[in-house]
């Protein structure tokens, strides 16, 4: 019976012409206050709206309608169960839950929805429980499982529960699910990894997919691969090639599987891929420009215009930006943005100002004069490199921050129009170099998928990584498959296998193409580390070559061929690192190996690149299917650039 006080129920007789009203109070009964049901609920009437719960009075008995109808003559209470119930006196019954997630037994199907519920409780027990399904009663259950079956497949069922208890009380109803029947026999879709292409590698008008195979209880036919969700035509594979597309744009790919039956999967998750960009000569040409060469090596921007460099290049890699704090921070400020070079210096001939409108000065401002002249060159600002790479474990601790960062410096309104990207030069992540990096092998990943999400897709965003293809070397301990789909590329750095850190030799060529009889470290070369790479299904378009335009040399050494011992390294601009510009003079070549070459002179033993070794090198690019070539760095190079065009000519 419903609670009410003994004022209530005074009130309740006066405002019953306008409304039913339900008062309650902790206190007292209306049963003990001698005000019986009849008296507080509206009789019954036809031709009424009633909804779930409204309590009427027919025949001086009360009831509870059991569900929403517009009642008609002869639909009286006494005589219609389905629609009415007797409302008896006794405490109704505490209402039971049905948590959102919880079903009972064996997993609904296409055909069945299994339900379980929160017990119920009661002052003098619960007997049972009332499912409804949209309303409508189902058959009343003892326990608190049910199963609804004969149902449509693919189709959202709502379903709420109500207790009885052994006065014949019913409970308020309780909040309400809703549950769609599974889809009748389909496939489960199918899922594309972001990092897995198949086949040969995407271009600038291709784009390759594969993805992980379906499974169905009849068999899975095929698949249909939709781009920008028109579907594009069906294959029986896991793999598909999309062709006829544009240059560097992006294309967004679901899949979705079909069964025996015809029944189709829903559809995967998207994969959003970019094709490659059209550069001059159908290849990447890249040189690094480093800040310092403008101190003691007196090569300045101009000199990439004057030695020819600049028609020849395709991309620039400023470096380096330091990574300090979890952050990119400026490497030199002096050279980037303050020294003022005269107009002898001058990338146009014309002095830098201390006075506005032209406040930028720098290696910066000469950038930007030289993509004036040069409008095809691309220039990125690339970071980290061997003596600032220890900030990356920090930085990659919060990598979205440490994009954030990135994103705010290259993009900075004051130079913003110079720089198309940037590079990362993590040497290297999870692994030695000149630290040791423990952030573990998704760290790489996961600073190169947050570069692209902050720089976008119109930036470029690449990275100069290993070469050490060794199994269980640097490149295994490092995603650099699963973070190959936010890259454009990355220079891979197929040079400095071997050098006079070994101090007592034996004497390698320091950046051979492929192995060779009396290697002191097998699997140290160009051609093992391009094919590990391949093998993580990172597409060769997305790798670059990379030459060094610097020899690695030793002295004390009697050998003239690889393999001798040796007293130390070699005098030179650095000890053991020197220029080609210097060895083609100082050293001249007097043998060659595994695709580069050597010298003996006196009792010092050099290796380095000619022109002639790089065009060999170029061919490896080219039928390698790579995208390019890159080198460390323009300073090294004569002054009429002989590496840099045997690397243009060579690939084509």
């Amino acid at each position: 019976m419903r609670r009410t006080s003994k004022v209530a129920a005074g009130l309740v007789a006066l405002v019953l012409p306008l409304t039913a009203v339900v008062l309650s109070s902790p206190t007292a009964s209306a049963a003990s206050a001698g005000v019986s049901v009849a008296a507080l609920a509206p009789a019954w009437a036809p031709n009424t709206a009633y909804t779930t719960g409204t309590i009427v009075t027919y025949n001086g008995v009360d009831y509870r309608c059991r569900q929403n109808h517009t009642s008609l003559p002869g639909w009286e209470p006494s005589n219609v169960p389905a629609l009415w119930e007797a409302v008896t006196t006794g405490g109704d019954p505490i209402a039971p839950s049905v948590p959102q997630n919880l079903r009972s037994g064996a997993p609904s199907t296409s055909s069945t929805i299994s339900l379980a519920w929160n017990a119920s409780t009661d002052n003098v027990g619960v007997t049972g429980y009332e499912v409804s399904r949209g309303g409508s009663p189902l058959p009343t259950v003892t326990g608190t499982t049910f199963t609804d079956s004969g149902l449509n497949a693919d189709t959202p069922y709502t379903y709420t529960v109500r207790a009885r208890d052994a006065a014949g009380n019913w409970s308020a109803v309780s909040t309400s699910v809703t549950i769609r029947t599974a889809v009748s026999n389909d496939p489960i879709a199918p899922s594309i990894p972001q990092n897995l292409r198949s086949g040969g590698p995407s271009s600038s008008s291709t784009i390759s997919l594969a993805w992980n195979a379906s499974t169905d209880n009849v068999g899975v036919t095929g698949y249909e691969v939709s781009r920008g969700g028109s579907p594009l035509p069906t294959v029986t594979g896991t793999t598909f090639t999309d062709s006829g597309l544009s240059p560097d744009t992006p294309y967004t790919y679901t899949v979705r599987a079909r069964d025996a039956a015809g029944n189709w999967s829903g559809q995967s998750t998207s994969v959003t891929l970019r094709t490659d960009r059209i550069t001059p000569g159908g290849s990447k040409v890249l040189g690094y420009f480093v800040s310092w060469g403008i101190y003691a090596r007196n090569y300045k921007v101009k000199n990439i215009d004057t030695s020819g460099s600049a028609a020849k290049l395709t991309h620039i890699n400023y470096a380096f930006g330091n990574v300090s704090n979890g952050q990119c921070v400026m490497g030199d400020r002096d050279a980037d943005i303050d020294r003022a070079f005269t107009a002898a210096e001058s990338v146009d001939g014309v002095g830098d100002s201390w006075d506005p409108p032209s406040p930028l000065k720098g290696n910066f401002n000469q950038l930007r004069k030289l993509k004036a002249k040069y409008p095809h060159l691309k220039i990125l600002w690339s970071f980290g490199g061997w003596t600032w790479s220890g900030g990356f474990g920090q930085a990659v601790s919060n990598p979205t921050a440490f994009a954030d960062s990135c994103y705010r410096l290259v993009e900075d309104p004051r130079w913003a129009d110079i720089f198309d990207g940037i590079d990362l030069d993590w040497e290297y992540p999870n692994a030695c170099g000149l630290t040791c990096d423990t952030t573990g092998f998704a760290s790489f990943k996961n600073m190169m998928q947050a570069m692209r999400a902050r720089f976008g897709p119109s930036n470029l965003v690449t990275a100069a990584i290993t070469a050490d293809g060794r199994t269980g070397g640097k490149i295994d301990a490092a995603d650099y498959a699963g973070a190959a789909q936010y890259v454009d590329w990355y220079n891979v750095m197929t040079y400095d296998f071997f050098g006079a850190w070994a101090a007592t030799g034996p004497t390698a060529p320091h950046s051979p193409l492929t192995g060779w009889a009396g290697q002191p470290i097998a699997g140290f070369d160009t051609d093992t580390a391009i094919q590990k790479l391949k093998s993580k299904n990172i597409p060769a378009n997305k790798l670059l070559l990379g030459i060094g335009f610097y020899g690695r040399g030793w002295t004390g050494v009697t050998q003239a061929t690889p393999g001798g011992t040796a007293t130390g390294p070699a005098p030179g601009i650095e000890p053991g690192n020197e220029d080609y510009k210097v060895l083609k003079v100082r050293c001249p070549v007097t043998g060659t190996v595994a695709g580069t070459a050597y010298a003996k002179c006196g009792n010092e033993w050099w290796s380095y690149d000619t022109p002639s070794t790089i065009a060999g090198k170029m061919t490896y690019t080219k039928n390698q299917g790579l995208g390019g070539a890159f080198f460390w760095e323009l300073s090294g190079d004569t002054t009429n650039a002989e590496l840099l065009t045997a690397l243009k000519s060579g690939l084509g």
